[in-house]
């Protein structure tokens, strides 16, 4: 019973590639290449069950043995600090094991050379992969994966942990903790109504709250680290083995125009420490490619014109999600929209917060309607905010103790302006500092310029052209953060990759210039927008058309009816160029716009377009409508 799932498998991958040879030959001689990649991704399936799933799940004490030496362990006290200081995660419980043990195992195989890997298979025969992918967030693995799926002898280089920033410091964190605050903020809504801004004969909810709130931050955090761990199977090393791909766990950098070099990471080495700090023990694999995709993200931005911040025990969103303790005090120093989701967020589970503005309003290059809205919303969660604001010194009063519960302790000097544009100073002490002031690509210590790759950290990282491709070697292309010019967005990288992919492989010409990219930030209200959006009413060559929540019935029986949503349109015309919408399900209701853009479907089709009722994403149907009504043939 133990061996029969796994045989069934080696047993159908067997039949896959005889399958493979008689359905191939029959496209006749030509299709020697269909039939050499079908035949060989299925003989590779088999060797693979065979080390892996027969050979590794027998239950045997040497294969348990392999096994558990290749996954962290709570019981080890060398893994905690070694994951802390390598990964930057903790705490090591339950949880952070199953993520690890997914997305960056204690040993890989393909860390020492096992198996197929180098510049010669075990026949001594050249192996020259078709696309490499050097990063394992949404970029490298959709790049890797799909290209695969697709017949091409693919790899995966991982330096960190697999999944990027979205599953382990990014999304997925920080969905799962506001979920938990806005969960918090209905709770004490709940006996109170909010049918109208003034409150005037509303009606209550008819549910009672009775005795104190308790908000457990520990288990609130628990559960984030629970819900991610279930996410990460599926961006785990294995996952990527048996789709095809030939997964490496080290740093990548290019040697030259066409291989790259994987070194092996030092398990003594911090997280910060420099690429060359490698394990000199093992050997540096090299790697021959047709093409590769430069797929390493980016990081928080840290100022280096701010006293005392670099030596400050100050926190990003690499490590805010680590934290087991609510700090009392929050300062967050940027406005954007990871600023803002944890502004609220952190005040709504108890934290005081204070967001650092440098301009005069939130958002002053977008919607011009939005910034004002949401600040006003966001006070109401209990975020204070500090416009023009600029901080001149950093002082750290005390650092961490020894338990990872514990919390340092700064003091902020900070010049700002009040709302009456008065010039004022203020000291602020806080126990947490979050710095989210904008992202840097990922581009240091990858050699770029052996492989004739050229980037410019000032233009915000790998220069490419509409193809995703680098302008200076054309058999590398860029994907995600690390590239000059896209937006930072999780879905962005998916779509890129699948343009590189497209381009690469299959001699395509897909462009980034045909993307249509909606954006959220998932704040109460949410923000959602797309295209062009920061006409006004009075723009000559913009015809705009919005939408109050105010009237909107589902609005309205949610008492929810902050919002509203603004549709833009070239003049005279239906020919949707953005849109911006503020409210509930913003996020989810951007969607038919921006289908709606990609096609060429003008304004009248989505007031054609019948929704549901009651919904919100009405409001977008009514913005059609206004257009639709304008034009009204009437009886004299």
């Amino acid at each position: 019973h133990h061996l029969m799932f796994p045989t069934l498998k080696l047993i159908f991958h067997f039949l896959a590639a005889l399958s493979s040879l008689s359905i191939a030959s029959s496209f006749g001689s030509n299709q020697h290449l269909i039939r050499n990649n079908c035949y060989t991704h299925h003989l590779s399936n088999i060797n693979s069950y065979i080390h892996r799933t027969v050979m590794s799940e027998s239950p045997s004490d040497n294969s348990n043995t392999s096994k558990n030496d290749n996954q962290w362990s709570i019981t080890d006290p060398s893994d905690a600090s070694k994951v802390k200081r390598q990964l930057k995660l903790w705490p090591l419980d339950e949880y952070n094991i199953k993520l690890l043990n997914e997305v960056h195992p204690k040993t890989w195989k393909k860390e020492e050379g096992e198996g197929e890997v180098g510049s010669q298979d075990k026949n001594n025969n050249e192996i020259v992969y078709d696309i490499i992918a050097i990063g394992a967030g949404a970029g490298g693995l959709v790049t890797s994966r799909q290209a695969a799926r697709r017949g091409a002898k693919s790899v995966m280089i991982s330096s960190n942990l697999a999944g990027g920033d979205c599953l382990n410091v990014g999304c997925v964190p920080s969905k799962a903790l506001i979920r938990s605050a806005k969960l918090i903020r209905e709770i004490k809504k709940a006996s109170f109504a909010f049918d109208s801004e003034k409150n005037d004969g509303a009606v209550g909810t008819g549910i009672t709250i009775e005795g104190n709130l308790n908000i457990d931050f520990g288990q609130i955090m628990k559960r984030m680290r629970k819900l991610r761990a279930d996410i990460a199977p599926i961006d785990g090393h294995e996952k990527g083995e048996d789709i095809g791909v030939s997964v490496f766990q080290g740093f990548g950098k290019f040697v030259s125009p066409d291989t790259i070099e994987v070194l092996p990471v030092d398990a003594d080495a911090d997280a910060d420490a420099d690429a060359d700090k490698y394990d000199k023990t093992k050997k540096p694999i090299q790697l021959k490619f047709k093409k590769a995709a430069i797929c390493t993200g980016g990081r928080a931005t840290i100022p280096t014109n701010i006293p005392g911040l670099q030596k400050a025990p100050y926190t990003t969103n690499e490590t805010l999600f680590n934290l087991t303790k609510l700090p009392s005090r929050m300062i967050i120093l940027g406005s954007g929209v990871v600023a803002l989701e944890m502004a609220q967020t952190f005040a709504s589970f108890g934290s005081d917060v204070t967001v650092l503005v440098r301009s005069k309003k939130l958002f002053p290059r977008s919607d011009p309607d939005a910034g004002p809205l949401l600040r006003k919303e966001l006070e109401i969660s209990g975020v204070k905010f500090l416009i023009q604001s600029k901080v001149t010194n950093v002082e750290t009063l005390s650092l961490f103790d020894e338990g990872e519960d514990d919390l340092p302790l700064m003091k902020l000097s900070i010049d700002y302006s009040n709302d009456n544009q008065v010039q004022q100073q203020v000291d602020l002490e806080c126990e947490c500092l979050l710095v989210a002031t904008g992202r840097t690509p990922n581009v240091e210590n990858l050699n770029l310029e052996a492989a004739n790759v050229e980037y410019s950290s000032e233009k915000g990282g790998i220069i490419v052209n509409d193809d995703s491709q680098s302008i200076s070697n054309p058999n590398v292309y860029s994907v995600g953060d690390c590239t000059a010019g896209v937006p930072r967005l999780t879905h962005m990288s998916g779509e890129m990759a699948k343009v590189v992919v497209q381009n690469s492989l299959f001699d395509d010409d897909w462009k980034l210039s045909s993307l249509v990219v909606p954006s959220c930030m998932y704040t109460e209200p949410e923000f959602a927008s797309v295209g062009i959006v920061s006409a006004s009413p009075d723009d000559d060559n913009i015809d705009v058309f919005v939408a109050s929540l105010e009237h909107n019935d589902r609005a309205i029986l949610d008492s929810d009816r902050v919002g509203y949503a603004k549709i833009f349109c070239k003049k005279g015309t239906g020919t949707i160029v953005g849109c911006s919408i503020i409210g509930n399900r913003a996020g989810e209701i951007i969607n038919e716009v921006t289908l709606a853009m990609k096609h060429g479907i003008p304004l009248q089709g989505i007031g054609r377009n019948i929704h549901c009722y009651p919904t919100t994403g009405e409001a977008v149907m009514s913005c059609g409508l206004q257009l639709i009504n304008s034009k009204w043939k009437r009886l004299d």
